[in-house]
């Protein structure tokens, strides 16, 4: 076995002591305290996070893109032609079902079902909305289109 660097480690059940500065010139921490000759590090100068010096910041030199809109719906989708493949004819769908086989992987604002992909099968469809094809898509086949 070949000793690394990374392998290091101090024998169990030592101790490191700690580094006392300010205590005199003996002790090779005195004077300064570790701390070097001038500038605002030395003088205990407190310097928040992102503060650069008086250089403008970074956050305020890039611009401001966009807003997030608080009142947006986000709907986990699913298109007609998935549920043609995954589901026999007259099954019910629902939201939960949908994330069990893990066609969904999170439920957002709820569920939306978009008219893409043909359906052959009657299915009854309960979804927190659809698009105008998809109902007419699943009404056509003989299923139900139920808003939640």
């Amino acid at each position: 076995m070949t000793l690394r660097l990374s392998d290091l480690k101090p024998t169990p059940g030592s101790r490191k002591r700690r580094k006392r500065v300010g205590r005199g010139i003996g002790s090779g921490h005195g004077k300064t305290s570790t701390r070097g000759h001038k500038g605002q590090k030395t003088h205990g100068g407190n310097v928040r996070p992102g503060f650069e010096g008086g250089q403008t910041p970074l956050n305020r030199r890039l611009p401001k893109k966009g807003f997030k809109n608080i009142n947006a719906v986000r709907y986990a989708v699913v298109n007609i032609k998935t549920l043609e493949e995954r589901f026999e004819a007259s099954e019910e769908i629902t939201p939960e079902k949908l994330m069990r086989m893990g066609i969904i992987k999170k439920l957002y604002d709820g569920l939306k079902v978009l008219g893409d992909g043909e359906l052959t099968k009657p299915l009854k469809v309960k979804a927190h909305a659809f698009s105008k094809s998809a109902k007419e898509k699943i009404e056509a086949a003989g299923g139900t289109a139920e808003v939640i």
